[in-house]
């Protein structure tokens, strides 16, 4: 008997959405299901709302599974509804409900989430908000829904009038073994208004600069793409980091062009760093500046003392994948009249869980009907399995066996490895085989195929 062996690389491997989901601690999402809500319009009244937008996000390549598309529920809130010109307003942007939940028996623990973000300010003026949160979230339970979180920035009013706040794109950072990143952005932008202000004339000469940050967080020593508009034509621009309201060591100079716009590059070591401005002069003076628009340093290392060299190194996620020693196996004859067990042995599968996240991974088979001679047929349940697993040492993972049985059609575990906080490592997988045939089966030779699926 010969029942040859195929491997199925099956998409299944690739995306893991079922068994794989949290990466290291990872905010990759799941959707929790709902349509879009549109928040109710806005009128001359300042009261904030809760508002619904559908959400497209992008776990972590890591955790294998596709971008997932689901609806946030948030809610923008400022600390004054009626400022005049001239003034700042902070600005609370607060995720109420995100568009997932923790979706593996594996509890994440706290304090691993920093957010950040961006409101869209729109009506008498309009511009986007950095927003920022601080690394708190409490513990997710397996299986549990993910915390509501609150992200704060500001914004100077430069106009009076209407002007109205909506949520806009916001990312999840994690830092839980490794400094990952979860982008959710708003699918049909923008979201629905969630609060609104009205801004008076304060009188006096109005301060228009106004800067925009290329991303919200990043890690100690990475760069910031800061730019800005209505300075002073062909003015030196500073560019620096603020620890609350004091200046940190963090700076760059620019130019302002002709119409008194700039890009710059800020690099930012400081850790403390919560927000980032621009001015001319020889200080921070916010009647010729603009910002602080609201940053956040996730990792990093700081500045390297004299002397001393850093050393930074990587240690690369790979694949989940399996191997097989042939693609063929001979099972033993029986005698006909007699039947009984045409037994073999499977050819050694090995498992190499390369991924180094928390989750396991299941081998599973199923078999195709006997064929044989003039038509003669031996039923896919007729082959039993007896599986055995071993862990290579050192591997992070415990590997089980699947549980002797029926083969079958519809399939069967031929082993498994459990979901932890840390898996991985390599594995060998056999079998013995016994394929039940009935007493006057038809003389000749019979053969099924038997296909592996990893995922």
């Amino acid at each position: 008997m010969s029942p040859a062996v195929r491997r199925s690389d099956h998409p299944g491997t690739r995306r893991r959405s079922r068994r794989w989901a949290a990466a290291l601690g990872v905010g990759a999402l799941v959707v929790t299901g709902g349509g879009l809500l549109a928040g109710p319009a806005q009128a001359m009244a300042a009261a904030s709302v809760a508002v619904d937008f559908p959400t497209h996000c992008i776990p972590p390549a890591i955790a294998g599974i596709p971008p997932i598309d689901g609806t946030t529920s948030a809610q923008i809130t400022v600390d004054n509804a009626a400022p005049k010109v001239g003034e700042t307003v902070t600005v609370t942007y607060t995720v109420v409900k995100a568009a997932a939940s923790n979706p593996v028996d594996l509890a994440l623990p706290a304090d691993i989430m920093t957010p950040t973000g961006k409101v869209t300010v729109a009506g008498a003026q309009s511009t986007d908000i950095t927003v920022s949160g601080p690394k708190k979230n409490d513990p997710v339970s397996p299986k549990g829904a993910f915390p509501s979180f609150s992200m704060t920035g500001t914004f100077t009013v430069t106009a009076p009038g209407r002007i109205t706040l909506s949520p806009s794109d916001y990312n999840i950072h994690t830092s839980y073994i490794m400094e990952l990143d979860t982008p959710c952005t708003v699918i049909d932008p923008p979201a629905p208004v969630s609060q609104t202000i009205i801004a008076s004339d304060g009188g006096g000469q109005v301060n228009e600069r106004a800067i925009q940050l290329g991303s919200a967080s990043g890690a100690a020593g990475d760069q910031v793409t800061v730019t800005g508009s209505k300075f002073t034509a062909g003015a030196a621009v500073t560019l620096a980091g603020r620890a609350g309201n004091a200046p940190t060591g963090d700076t760059a100079t620019v130019t302002a062009d002709g119409s008194g716009a700039f890009s710059g590059q800020l690099t930012v070591n400081d850790p403390a760093t919560t927000g980032i401005v621009a001015y001319e002069g020889a200080g921070w003076d916010a009647a010729k500046g603009a910002g602080p628009q609201a940053y956040t340093v996730t990792a990093g290392g700081g500045e390297t003392p004299d002397g001393s060299q850093k050393l930074t190194s990587s240690v690369k996620a790979g694949t989940l994948s399996m191997s097989q020693a042939g693609d063929s196996v001979e099972l033993s004859a029986v005698d006909f009249g007699k039947g009984g067990a045409s037994t073999g042995a499977l050819r050694t599968v090995t498992v190499k869980d390369f991924r180094g996240g928390p989750a396991g991974w299941s081998l599973t088979g199923k078999v195709t009907d006997f064929k044989g001679p003039a038509g003669a047929t031996i039923g896919a349940s007729a082959l039993g399995w007896s599986p055995a697993c071993a862990a290579k040492a050192g591997s992070p993972s415990t590997c089980a066996a699947g549980s002797e049985g029926s083969v079958g059609s519809a399939g069967a575990t031929l082993a498994s490895t459990p979901n932890g906080a840390f898996t991985g490592g390599e594995f060998t997988v056999d079998a013995q085989l016994s394929l039940d045939v009935p007493a006057y089966s038809a003389t000749g030779a019979y053969s099924g195929v038997l296909t592996l699926t990893l995922t």
